[in-house]
């Protein structure tokens, strides 16, 4: 299936990949919201209404099952063109969590990935562990918060440095825990890590571009302060 470690499942046209440490209690039906009951608690906000909380005798988790956006999610929704287990997102992502996570750097723990064939096509989802007391960068915007975006830059380029190219960066998919300053990034279904690359890469400051637009794009307007003294906080701690 992959050569990312992990322990793998088959059944029909359902395929799994597992934390080895999980593989005892492993169900296919942790990949559906409905098995968990009142144990599954949609996630309010991204994840295009497709991220569920779970709460279970393991640990707690998020699930999150893949679905396209724009035009091609409203034809296909939630299927892919299936071109091999190594093309499978959720198996992607999961090879990277696991590879990013043995290097020390701040991401989700994977729990398992999943996916189904149908055809031609398949869909999937992943399972990571849910990172407790924690809240997305964009919500920080009072000028107390000034020293976590800091972090927040230092944490992005301890990425890039390690050639992580994230492939949707934005301020809702790095996480704070302000009562530790710790950051996290999430979501890296089409990241890669480049084995080599420069310190000036031209993709690391489309990276951060990409960033700074989706901040000015969301920036609350309930707040009385401006997104620019905060995306200076994370240049200076970036740099």
């Amino acid at each position: 299936m992959t050569d990312a470690p992990g322990r793998a499942y088959h059944d029909g046209s359902q395929h799994a990949l597992v934390q080895p440490a999980l593989a005892d209690a492993f169900q296919f039906r942790w990949f559906d919201p409905a098995a968990w009951g009142a144990s599954a608690e949609p996630v309010g906000s991204g994840g295009r209404g497709a991220a569920w909380f779970l709460d279970g005798d393991r640990g707690r988790w998020v699930l999150r099952h893949y679905r396209r956006g724009g035009l091609p999610g409203k034809l296909l929704d939630d299927r892919y063109c299936y071109l091999g287990s190594s093309r499978v997102r959720a198996l992607r992502e999961f090879s990277l969590l696991q590879s990013l996570s043995a290097q020390g750097l701040p991401v989700p723990t994977p729990i398992a990935a999943w996916y189904e064939r149908k055809g031609l096509t398949y869909r999937a989802a992943l399972i990571i562990e849910r990172l407790e007391n924690t809240q997305s960068l964009l919500s920080l915007d009072q000028t107390g918060h000034l020293p976590l975006w800091e972090a927040a830059g230092r944490c992005i380029r301890r990425f890039h440095d390690a050639g992580v190219y994230h492939a949707d960066l934005n301020a809702t998919n790095v996480l704070v825990r302000p009562s530790s300053g710790e950051v996290f990034l999430i979501d890296f279904d089409r990241g890669v890590q480049h084995a080599s690359h420069t310190a000036n890469a031209p993709w690391k400051a489309a990276n951060l571009a990409r960033l700074e637009r989706g901040v000015h794009k969301h920036w609350s307007a309930g707040t009385d302060n401006t997104p620019e003294p905060f995306l200076k906080a994370l240049k200076q701690g970036y740099a």
